[in-house]
């Protein structure tokens, strides 16, 4: 080894060696340091410069190799002395302290992350573009997981933490190739169970609609999320979810088919709870407040007031009739309530929007009175009567007695239907109370003025058939004009029991007037009295003895109908419904009936078939006693003509004798 004598080295060979050490230096360090570097390896690195700068003042002068410089950067190239151990060098343990190259490649390897395929680790967010994520997992190489995979967490940026699945260390192309769906698939059952337990707030990415809510992805797990439990207010359009990223809390865990229920409503709730717990303390009635339309139903809507709901009834909606809350509000919709009652618990509160405006009857004409015509339409019909709007919030009422001068019962939907535009007369007004009434019968005039000129006694019409009762028919010849027609005034030969056997109601039927109550406003009618009276022909027709044809129309306990020619009906009670061989008379049997009595007065006309065969027997009867008695009379006649001549002889006595008995006992079978 040449002696080196630093003392009469020539400055450029100095300043040469010096480069030369410092280039050991560095490649040292090169060969040591990691990308993240220990403290300790620091340390180490330093002794290492030490010791070889000490080690570089031992060599021999070295051989300058001039180098032609460059146009930019000179540089100079320091020839190795062939002389040096370099191998000496690195088993030389104490260069380094103390500490072996195996001690320090031990040092080393403790800066670089191990990692296996098929594993989930954590890594660091390096870079992304709009297909792929760099991840740093502390490996020699940066992994790729593609973007989609992160389509959960919209929010994703550089050196976010996220935990990935090693896929492959090296591909074909020599690239780490990692996935962060996997990783959430392997821990997701775990993190989803620890989120129910802790309560905790997770995010989710809302895939589709299924029946009855939404699939959500959560950790890569697909979880139900019930349409009820989206929002606090009622959804209307689900598909304006999917696709977007929300905060969920974990409610329902079923373990043995591995179903997850999430909700978002619960958090939303949370925070309604305080919001309504603040505004519950501090209703008022009377209080105006706004609010959000949350729902409308027929009857009424439902305003959202911050997370207290109330209600507006229909009727609360305006001044005037509306059909459907829909004609006033939408959903949606923000307006001022005023809160009219609430419940001593605060849970029921009944709003009122029509308050906030005057009411429409202070702004009603003050020249308006009694007696005015006014011009309405029909908002609201009853069976006894129509409510009329005259202005927004005003009505009157017509009740069904003042639509028609008649006096009959009759609905008011006979006359009017809602929608109907019409005109009336004020009969009462009312302005504190806020009531009126009118009428349009009064438009009109009354026909009872000439009733007496127009519907005289003896006058004939036509009337319509509009009610029955047991006694007899109301009839009407016209408008504000009824009549009634009695039961027994219907016809002349029918007995009529109930006028439906007779007529029927909205027919048609010929009248004639009888008598005339003006005061009371009734018509006493006919319909028989249109003909004349049968009943003067029928005496002579019907003559008591008389055998006519007649048919059983009806059978009762006390008798039977007999309907006779020209529509007359007679009477037989059982005795007299006997027939020639026994038996009784049947329904529609058709047979000779003899009158027994014939009423005029009553109608009435009394009939018997039994009469019939009887009275003829006891005709035949008659005639044989006459000829008997003949025969007796003559046998008489010729006894004593033959006495008168000669001895009446024991034989003559015995021949009459025999026809006494004869006889006697013809009178016995008569009787």
């Amino acid at each position: 080894m040449v002696e080196n004598n630093s003392e009469n080295l020539d400055p450029k060979v100095e300043l040469e060696q010096q480069e030369t050490v410092e280039t050991q230096a560095v490649a040292v360090e090169e060969a040591v340091a990691p990308v993240e570097v220990a403290e300790e390896v620091e340390a180490a690195k330093e002794e290492v410069v030490a010791q070889a700068e000490e080690k570089a003042a031992e060599f021999a002068e070295p051989v300058v190799i001039p180098v032609e410089k460059k146009a930019k950067a000179p540089k100079v190239v320091v020839a190795e002395p062939a002389d040096f151990d370099w191998d000496a060098l690195e088993e030389e343990d104490k260069g380094f302290s103390g500490r072996t190259k195996k001690d320090l490649e031990t040092l080393y390897e403790k800066t670089l992350t191990t990692v296996q395929e098929k594993e989930v680790v954590e890594g660091r967010v390096i870079s992304m573009n709009k297909r792929e994520v760099v991840v740093d997992i502390g490996y020699k190489s940066d992994g790729i997981v593609s973007l989609n995979e992160f389509r959960y967490n919209p929010e994703l940026k550089p050196k976010d933490l996220v935990e990935v699945y090693i896929e492959s260390l090296e591909d074909l192309k020599g690239q780490m190739i990692l996935s962060h769906k996997k990783a959430r698939a392997l821990r997701s059952w775990d993190r989803v169970n620890e989120a129910l337990d802790r309560d905790e707030v997770i995010k989710g990415y809302i895939k589709c609609r299924t029946k009855g809510g939404m699939i959500v992805d959560v950790f890569g797990i697909e979880a139900f999320l019930p349409g009820s439990q989206i929002d606090v207010k009622p959804i209307r359009d689900y598909d304006m979810y999917v696709g977007k990223t929300m905060e969920f809390k974990v409610v329902k865990i079923n373990h043995e088919f591995r179903n997850v229920v999430v909700s978002h409503k619960a958090l939303i709730e949370a925070e309604l709870e305080l919001q309504k717990k603040e505004i519950i303390s501090k209703l008022e009635k009377g209080q105006v407040l706004e609010g959000t339309v949350k729902n409308i139903t027929s009857y009424g809507v439902f305003i959202d007031l911050g997370g207290v709901d109330g209600l507006i009834h229909i009727t609360d909606l305006s001044w005037g009739r509306i059909t459907h809350p829909n004609e006033i509000v939408e959903l949606d919709q923000k307006l001022n309530v005023v809160i009219l009652d609430f419940d001593d618990d605060k849970k029921r509160i009944a709003l009122g929007l029509k308050q906030l405006t005057p009411h429409p009857w202070d702004s009603l004409g003050a020249e308006l009175k009694v007696g005015d015509s006014v011009k309405g339409k029909v908002v609201v019909m009853a069976d006894y009567g129509a409510f009329v709007e005259i202005a927004a919030g005003v009505e009157g009422l017509i009740h069904v007695s003042e639509m028609s001068w008649s006096q009959h019962l009759r609905s008011a939907q006979d006359f009017l239907k809602v929608g109907d535009e019409i005109e009336a007369q004020i009969l009462t007004l009312d302005r504190d109370e806020r009531k009126m009434s009118l009428g349009i019968k009064q438009l009109k005039s009354d026909p009872w003025q000439e009733i007496d000129t127009v519907f005289g006694v003896g006058t004939k019409h036509k009337a319509t058939v509009r009610n029955f009762t047991n006694f007899g028919v109301f009839v009407e010849i016209q408008e504000g004009v009824d009549g009634l027609i009695h039961i027994s005034d219907l016809s002349w030969t029918k007995k009529i029991k109930h006028p439906s056997e007779f007529t029927s109601i909205g027919s048609e039927i010929d009248v004639v007037v009888l008598d005339i109550d003006k005061d009371n406003r009734r018509l006493s009618l006919g319909h028989k009295q249109l003909e004349e009276n049968p009943w003067d022909v029928f005496e002579t027709i019907f003559s008591v003895d008389s055998i006519h044809e007649g048919t059983v129309v009806e059978l009762f306990d006390k008798g039977a109908t007999i309907a006779l020619p020209y529509g007359v009906e007679g009477f037989a009670t059982p005795r007299h419904l006997v027939k020639e061989d026994g038996s009784q008379a049947q329904l529609e049997e058709k047979m000779e009936f003899k009158v027994i009595e014939f009423s005029k007065a009553a109608k009435r006309i009394i009939l018997s078939h039994s009469r019939v065969f009887e009275d003829e027997k006891k005709a035949e009867e008659t005639a044989k006693r006459k000829t008997q008695a003949k025969a007796t009379t003559k046998a008489v006649k010729q006894v004593k003509e033959t006495n008168s001549a000669e001895k009446t002889t024991l034989g003559d006595i015995s021949e009459l004798a025999a026809l006494r008995s004869q006889m006697e006992a013809d009178e016995q079978k008569e009787n």
